[in-house]
């Protein structure tokens, strides 16, 4: 196996560009771990429901496709989702078609706190989206 070819340094703009990347996107995370804690629930609640609402196809998720979306282990999920369902945002349902799988569903709370919050990110995510076109086209 034939080791990479070696790469030029970065510039002084490059390490500009990438430091004002990381600090843009830190800004967001930051307004929506505040955002979530001044609405009672983590970040990683937050991050779970919208995983859920936002699973391509469907309105559910398993546990593992969850892990997936998250980058997270699934056992750590797992406690993540008996939390949440503890809270009353979400259930679990027998698999369709493998019992042994579950589905993850919102409930009604969990359907509106996740409407409330992923509003109030609408601009900022904007925000966020134009700064990368604006970097990546550059």
């Amino acid at each position: 196996m034939s080791s990479p070819a070696p790469q030029p340094p970065l510039s002084k703009h490059e390490y500009e560009r990438l430091a004002d990347f990381r600090y843009r996107l830190r800004s967001f995370l930051r307004f929506s771990e505040e955002l979530t804690q001044a609405h009672g629930i983590t970040h990683l609640q937050y991050l779970l429901m919208l995983q859920i609402k936002g699973f391509p196809g469907r309105e559910w998720a398993t546990i593992a496709e969850l892990a997936e979306r998250l980058q997270s282990h699934h056992h750590g999920v797992v406690a993540l989702v008996s939390r949440c369902e503890k809270a009353g945002l979400l259930e679990r349902q027998p698999g369709r078609d493998d019992k042994r799988c579950v589905e993850v569903h919102l409930k009604e709370k969990g359907e509106q706190l996740l409407q409330q919050i992923a509003l109030l990110h609408k601009n900022q995510r904007v925000e966020l989206q134009q700064m990368l076109q604006a970097l990546f086209s550059a």
